[in-house]
């Protein structure tokens, strides 16, 4: 038998002998006779690899991706360009198979991209200390959540309705676990409602939550907004869109005790929805609390620079008792694909990148609230995405503009009921100015048609 041979009669019969039992069925008496099947799988017969790759080719090909459409949908996962340097690098034998480097003497290239990843995010968020990479955003925000009640021996997160939905929804449900109450926040003209947030802020607040720009766009005041997290000695969690930091101010500058994000806009691919990574940054006041993995850079006796695992706080390399984090890899591979990009970039080129994202996003915003049937769901400052309201069904106004081969963006109703009528739209350094046009027109008669009644 091999392992992709199916185990014979007499190897079935063996493994029975073996355990005591007559039969198969026996093992499963235990399952309800109405829970079980009853017959055999209706599986089809097997096909040669040829027949399977056409088979394959046919279903993948029912999929609308953002290679076959014009794709203007962000909301946390974006149709960034993915330079063939990152495809080179991490597709090397080095980086693509090992798993995780336990024995850190014989792993100085992966510890040495963690400690290049960390000193990138860190340098990018403006504060001092990063690990080596989360599973994704939702998660370092849940993450941050533990932290902060380690931190502060508080059990209670105030969160903005701007943070990411699926960050909230993911907090919320291990707060249950870490017998923690969530508070939300409104939003009021697209951004965090300051006054509700200095009223949701007490003295047993763990942490406020915020995210810039939110999820709507719009670049939130984080500084002005985490005077209320300071005054009563909660930590400042800031979610943040990496593609953003090199234009806006730092949340490290802005008083964040913690940034975090989803890392995918950086040399990642959208691939569905997955894998990525996500960034956890902190002052140095919490390295021994934060998530995951350290990489720390020290000496060998021949006083040659070598790499090694600093710190980790996850529960099998600690007393349980100790640990703060579970997690258990550190997608590092997906990191070094970040790495890759920003050294592909540099400096000045992420500038450039950032600027650019602001000049084609306010062409858009302007082209499209240009449009008859469209306006701005809010009016303050974006930087690579935006909001707007449309005068028909968002659903159906989208599927007339799919049948153009455009990805309009994302129907805001989904996660805001009290915005069912929003559109959110992301910009790309792919989305061109006449991308931009096409999409204004596409929009434009989209939603004539649906006003008019015309059937789809």
């Amino acid at each position: 038998m091999t392992r992709y041979t199916s185990a014979t009669p007499d190897d079935r019969r063996q493994m029975l002998d073996a355990i005591g039992v007559g039969s198969a069925d026996e093992l499963f008496e235990q399952i309800p006779e109405p829970l079980r099947l009853g017959r055999p799988l209706a599986l089809p017969d097997g096909m040669g690899e040829a027949e399977v790759y056409e088979r394959l080719a046919a279903l993948a090909g029912r999929n609308a991706d953002a290679e076959a459409q014009v794709c203007f949908v962000g909301a946390g996962m974006y149709d960034h360009y993915v330079p063939a340097i990152v495809d080179a690098i991490t597709s090397r034998s080095e980086f693509l198979t090992p798993y995780t480097p336990y024995q850190p003497e014989i792993s100085q290239g992966g510890l040495q991209v963690m400690f290049e990843f960390q000193t990138a995010m860190s340098e990018l968020t403006g504060l001092p200390v990063s690990n080596a990479g989360l599973y994704e955003g939702p998660s370092s925000v849940a993450s941050a959540g533990y932290l902060a009640m380690g931190a502060t021996k508080r059990s209670r997160f105030v969160v903005s309705r701007g943070v990411h939905p699926h960050s909230r929804e993911t907090l919320a449900t291990y707060a249950v676990g870490y017998g923690a109450e969530v508070a939300e926040v409104g939003l009021e003209g697209g951004l965090t409602d300051a006054a509700a947030l200095a009223a949701a802020v007490d003295g047993e607040t763990a942490a406020v939550f915020l995210q810039s720009p939110n999820f709507l766009g719009a670049v939130e005041d984080v500084e002005a907004l985490g005077a209320a997290a300071k005054e009563h000695g909660a930590l400042l969690v800031v979610a943040c869109d990496p593609m953003t930091l090199g234009i806006l101010r730092p949340p490290g500058e802005c008083g964040a005790d913690i940034a975090l994000g989803e890392g995918q806009p950086l040399g990642n691919r959208l691939d569905f929805g997955g894998p990525s990574f996500g960034f956890f940054c902190a002052t140095e006041a919490q390295i021994r609390r934060m998530p995951g993995r350290i990489a720390g850079e020290t000496e060998d006796v021949d006083g040659r620079r070598g790499f090694v695992l600093a710190l980790q706080t996850r529960e099998q390399h600690i007393r349980r008792e100790k640990a703060t984090n579970n997690i258990c890899t550190a997608q590092a591979l997906n990191a070094l694909g970040a790495m890759v990009h920003l050294a592909w970039l540099g400096r000045r080129g992420f500038r450039e990148l950032g600027e650019l994202l602001v000049q084609r996003t306010a062409y858009a915003r302007g082209r499209l609230a240009a449009v008859d049937g469209v306006e701005l769901l809010h009016e303050a400052p974006v930087a690579r995405e935006f909001a707007v309201r449309l005068d028909a069904p968002v659903g159906r106004v989208l599927d007339r503009v799919a049948e153009r081969g455009i990805a309009a963006g994302y129907p805001l109703g989904r996660e805001y009921p009290e915005f069912g009528d929003g559109l959110l739209v992301a910009i790309t350094e792919r989305r061109t100015r006449a991308q931009i046009d096409e999409l204004a027109e596409a929009l434009g008669a989209a939603v004539a048609a649906e006003r008019e009644g015309v059937a789809v």
